[in-house]
């Protein structure tokens, strides 16, 4: 029994994957924090454009 402890725990196959998974969720979390923190300013950019756009006129020939 102490032959297969130490022979799991000498073991690292699994550690890369688990590198990647943590890796893969911080940057899934970063952007996620980053669309959140510019949402509210591209929205009121955007809104604002629209208005700007569609209070002028064409001029037709």
């Amino acid at each position: 029994m102490k032959r297969q402890t130490a022979h799991f725990l000498a073991e690292d196959d699994g550690a890369v994957t688990v590198d990647w998974v943590v890796l893969t969720a911080a940057i899934i979390g970063l952007s996620l924090a980053v669309i959140v923190s510019i949402q509210a300013g591209a929205i009121d950019y955007s809104t604002s454009l629209g208005n700007s756009l569609s209070s002028k006129t064409v001029a037709t020939y």
